[in-house]
């Protein structure tokens, strides 16, 4: 049976009451034809079919619109979903829609939560769920050809027990997420300071173009014929094309893992410490540090003092030698040894999404922002974003932890809370961005680390890329000259109208 994605909240409409989309835009029209041709091709589950698989299809883990499915509302409604079992399949429904002009929305598990995955101009969502599974297996290379509509589990069962490999990429959303999606958005996983982001992971890819042309990226360890076409897809979000196949980089499996927990007086303290050890070219699959409050929930903190959990794992000389480094730059940064039992039971929680919906039905306003900058801009925007978002009316919380880290900076990932009245949600839930956002850009953070861009951080991009951003839009002038990929995502310019939120 092939793999389902997990829906985010229930979808609660009014008894007898249609479910409706929230930003309302005129959805661009099915020609008869079309339809037709798209039913030779694959399965095809239209609004008539049955409302409920195409408003499920419409939207993804974006925190503000479950507020919205709550009151039996989505994002946008999609006219129709094509479910394609082969390449062959994705050429044929991309040329016809490329024809009628119809825009098409290729989504995996749609585990998201910045709203990449909602067609904000209707037409027709592409569910890859159905092209699944490993293909090959190069176990002397360690390299796996993968189908995009493959879960994380999936890929990681077929490849553990058999070749003994592990691609080493465990995302929070590991058990909703498909691999698609992975390279879709450009995610992290939670041991990506040892194996790195899924753009260091990926060999090569298969990508439909609007055209139906298909193309192969990559393919060799490393190249110099030309700029790296494999990067400028990986976290494209399906603005430029339909990938269809991924090569992804194995391992072998650990041999050895060892864990550490250290407690400081002070985030910074806690941040030097992890700068430390990337600067002295140790790479623990975790370094996570977390703030005081968030230290307070679970890791052994009384509010005022930070923790941090160190696991490693892999050829036991290499972790014996990674964690030694770390202690060494723990201690010098003030740190003491804390208990190891944390890291535990971070590993038993670690991927629990129930408090977003349990605070979610309590009317909460709660998401989480998740940005990278260089080791020397991190204490000013840690410092900056909680104060900005506090400011905002009704804010409860603002906290934060680091959660990946390079040699030349890391990821600062804030949580937010709020209260609101239920006819300020919307309001409350944009002004926490609009302010969070500015203040890593001004202090001199990135935009995003691995949630990546969607609907939700649209606003910011052509601010975030400067002049940069006119060579992403030719980009998709040139590969998508209709525009039918995923318009109005990305700060492109849409034949079909403007995106008018927020």
């Amino acid at each position: 049976m092939t793999w389902q994605p997990t829906p985010p909240i229930e979808l609660t409409p009014a008894p007898g009451a249609p479910i409706t989309a929230r930003i309302g835009i005129d959805s661009v029209e099915i020609p008869d034809e079309l339809l037709a041709r798209l039913r030779t091709i694959c399965e095809v589950v239209t609004l008539a079919d049955d409302a409920d698989i195409v408003a499920e299809s419409s939207r993804d883990w974006w925190p503000l619109a479950l507020h919205w499915s709550l009151r039996g509302e989505v994002p946008q409604l999609a006219d129709l979903v094509a479910r394609p079992t082969s390449t062959d399949d994705v050429v044929a429904v991309v040329q016809a829609c490329n024809i009628a002009r119809v825009p098409v929305t290729a989504t995996g598990g749609r585990s998201g939560v910045c709203g990449a995955s909602v067609p904000m101009f209707g037409g027709v969502v592409l569910d890859m769920t159905a092209l699944s599974g490993v293909a090959s297996v190069d176990a002397e290379s360690g390299i796996v050809e993968v189908r995009p509509g493959t879960s994380g589990p999936d890929l990681e069962a077929a490849i553990n027990d058999e070749h003994g490999l592990s691609v080493g990429h465990f995302p929070q959303s590991f058990e909703l997420a498909t691999v698609g999606g992975w390279v879709a958005a450009r995610g992290a996983g939670q041991f990506s300071t040892r194996y790195g982001k899924i753009e260091d992971m990926v060999v090569g890819l298969e990508v439909v173009l609007a055209d139906g042309t298909v193309i192969r990226t990559g393919g060799a360890p490393a190249a110099a014929a030309g700029p790296d076409l494999t990067q400028v897809v990986v976290g494209s979000e399906g603005t430029l094309g339909v990938i269809t196949n991924v090569w992804l980089r194995a391992h072998p499996l650990p041999a050895g893992e060892r864990r550490a927990v250290y407690v400081f007086d002070t985030f910074e303290q806690g941040v030097e410490a992890c700068r430390s050890t990337m600067r002295a070219g140790a790479t623990p699959a975790v370094l996570r540090l977390y703030d005081g409050p968030e230290s307070a929930r679970g890791r052994g903190g009384d509010g005022t003092t930070c923790t941090l959990l160190v696991l490693d794992e892999g050829d036991e000389r290499l972790v014996d030698a990674t964690m030694s480094i770390v202690a060494d730059s723990c201690a010098d940064a003030g740190g003491r040894v804390g208990d190891v039992e944390l890291v535990e039971a971070w590993m038993q929680h670690r991927n629990d999404t129930s408090a977003l919906q349990g605070l979610t039905r309590k009317g909460f306003v709660v998401d989480t922002m998740e940005i990278a900058a260089p080791w020397s801009k991190l204490t000013s925007i840690f410092d900056r974003v909680r104060e900005a978002m506090l400011a905002v009316p009704h804010a409860r919380a603002a906290t934060c932890h680091l959660s990946h880290s390079y040699a030349d900076g890391a990821c600062l990932y804030f949580t937010f809370a709020a209260t609101p009245p239920a006819e300020e949600i919307d309001a409350t839930y944009i002004a926490m961005w609009d302010v969070g956002t500015r203040a890593v850009l001004a202090a001199g953070g990135n935009l995003s680390h691995h949630h990546g861009v969607g609907l939700n951080r649209n606003r910011f991009i052509t601010e975030a890329l400067g002049a940069a951003h006119i060579v992403l839009q030719g980009v998709k002038d040139a590969v998508d000259p209709h525009g039918i990929f995923n318009p109005g995502k990305l700060g492109l310019s849409s034949s079909f109208g403007e995106t008018p939120w927020p």
